[in-house]
């Protein structure tokens, strides 16, 4: 377990340790009545409302030139390929600064959680976003009702999951455990190629850079682009389940995002960005029942 509560807070920010030096038995949660009903009907109990966060200042390379996997060739031809945050020279230092920023909140909100006596944190939210007047700075913040059970076992570290207490019940009735936040990103960067603006500059049966026109045609480079960014996403979310020793993974959801900005190598060459961002609970079973588990990590629904 933690140990003293002394030992546990000692790391955190001074709001949070004054807040939980000033609790005197009465919980705070964020749980809806349902939500509260449904945590109760499995044996567990609030014991308070946690929370974890952090700025981190990302750098000069947030915005800075990263290599858009662009070979140059003559009058505009070359070779261009998909640079993920995996391979060396991509975004690799900007996802890195997130997986640190998250691990921080997250353990921050984990502390809080075991020195009000939790076993566990549902319901938990993740927010990230721009620091005010901070360019390059953003914000993470981790908030989750922590819960205790009525019974004598208890986890060895608290639980992190962000299951509603209705999907909270079911996972636990069905005979299953939360164990850990699951996550996955990876940011993809391709240039904009030669063959890439024709293909993507058709319009009425022409383009911008002839008259010849393609109709409905696949845009190869941005199928790929998004393809390989979101199967590295998923690799990751994989990997961070696995870490934990659990059974599968509950996708709680997956969000893409595109965007364009200007190449390094100048005029009005452009590339195209996108990040691929996964997110979930790592959940174990606790009571053998039913066909016994595939080798395989399984993500599923609620």
């Amino acid at each position: 377990m933690w140990g003293k509560m002394g030992s546990v807070t000692q790391w955190l920010p001074p709001a949070a340790q004054a807040r939980l030096r000033d609790a005197r038995g009465t919980w705070t949660s964020g749980l809806s009545v349902p939500e509260f009903a449904a945590i109760r009907s499995v044996g567990f109990e609030p014991v308070g409302q946690v929370m974890g966060s952090t700025v981190h200042n990302l750098g000069w390379w947030y915005a800075g030139p990263v290599y858009c996997g662009y070979s140059g060739g003559m009058l505009g031809t070359g070779a261009a390929r998909t640079i993920t945050s995996g391979m060396r020279g991509g975004f690799a230092t900007y996802v890195q600064t997130i997986y640190e920023a998250r691990r921080t909140a997250m353990g921050r909100m984990a502390a809080e959680c075991a020195a009000l006596g939790g076993d566990g944190v549902v319901a938990v939210t993740v927010e990230i976003k721009p620091f005010p007047s901070a360019p390059g700075a953003l914000e993470f913040q981790a908030l989750g009702t922590a819960v205790r059970a009525q019974g004598d076992v208890r986890p060895s570290r608290p639980f992190l999951s962000h299951l509603s207490g209705q999907d909270f019940a079911k996972l636990v009735a069905a005979g299953w455990v939360p164990v850990d936040m699951a996550f996955g990103m990876s940011v993809g960067v391709r240039h904009d190629d030669w063959t890439t603006q024709v293909m993507s500059s058709v319009t009425f049966g022409g383009n911008r850079l002839g008259g010849v026109g393609f109709g409905n045609a696949e845009v190869p480079g941005w199928t790929e682009l998004v393809s390989v960014t979101r199967h590295e996403a998923r690799d990751h979310f994989m990997s961070d389940s696995a870490r934990t020793g659990a059974d599968g993974a509950v996708l709680s959801g997956q969000s893409l995002t595109v965007r364009e900005r200007s190449c390094a190598y100048g005029g009005e060459q452009r590339d195209h960005v996108v990040e691929a961002t996964l997110i979930g609970t790592s959940v174990a079973r606790f009571q053998p029942s039913g066909p016994p588990p595939t080798r395989a990590l399984t993500i599923m629904r609620l």
